[in-house]
């Protein structure tokens, strides 16, 4: 049975991932910080295990991962905290570097020593990184300097024969997209943000942006003279 390790896996796009990977017979490794989602998600199958641990706490995801030779691992946990009027609230960058950079990080750092040639890592970041998007100052940048780790961190593992596949979803509805106070355009569902990902890293893809057409609409944005993105930015998401 094959074995895939999914980090924020205590809700949204972890939690679906990790209940349709049961479902195709995979043995799941759910990791999050919430005892009884977690629980919860072991009692619908079988097939699912539960490690609990802060991702930020180095110390705390070495012991919890000290064990995991899996062939595919989603590193998915993530936050967000908006900065308002352009006010630079330091404790907050702080928050969501620790949380969306280090804690991946982290997680590399516990995994990679135990992972054999041909298993692959799929770091989650966002399509929010290919633009500068108002407010999310902190948000942007710690998913683009993800972005760049996953990408520089593929170069460097091709000698062992690991993979690296960045999965840069737009907005999905999960309870952190919930607490949004303004229209997100072509949002989609767990359940179909899952499905993009798990064909992708089916196919070995390097890259899995969804939906196709959102992520094509701010790659060809990102092109364009920064006085034309931060207009076209601040008409996206109001």
């Amino acid at each position: 049975m094959k074995r895939v390790l999914i980090t924020g896996a205590s809700s949204g796009i972890g939690q679906q991932l990790a209940l349709d990977y049961a479902a195709e017979g995979w043995q799941v490794i759910a990791c999050g910080r919430d005892a009884t989602r977690l629980e919860a998600l072991c009692v619908q199958n079988p097939n699912i295990a539960s490690r609990r641990f802060d991702i930020t706490d180095l110390a705390a995801t070495r012991e919890a991962l000290a064990q995991c030779p899996v062939e595919l691992a989603i590193l998915c946990a993530g936050t967000c905290e908006y900065l308002d009027n352009g006010v630079v609230e330091a404790e907050k960058v702080a928050r969501v570097l620790s949380t969306n950079l280090l804690g991946p990080v982290n997680c590399l750092d516990a995994l990679l020593p135990q992972l054999a040639a041909g298993a692959r890592v799929a770091l989650v970041g966002s399509t929010a990184s290919l633009v500068p998007l108002p407010r999310a100052e902190a948000y942007g940048a710690s998913k683009a300097a993800l972005a760049y780790f996953a990408r520089s961190l593929a170069v460097d593992l091709t000698k062992r024969g690991i993979a690296i596949s960045l999965v840069l979803p737009g907005f999905v509805a999960t309870p952190l997209t919930d607490r949004n106070d303004f229209a997100m355009p072509m949002i989609i569902t767990p359940q179909q943000a899952s499905g993009y990902i798990r064909r992708g890293l089916a196919k070995g893809a390097a890259e899995i942006a969804f939906p196709p057409l959102f992520a094509a609409l701010l790659r060809v944005t990102a092109l364009l003279p920064q006085a034309v993105q931060r207009w076209f930015a601040t008409r996206l998401v109001r």
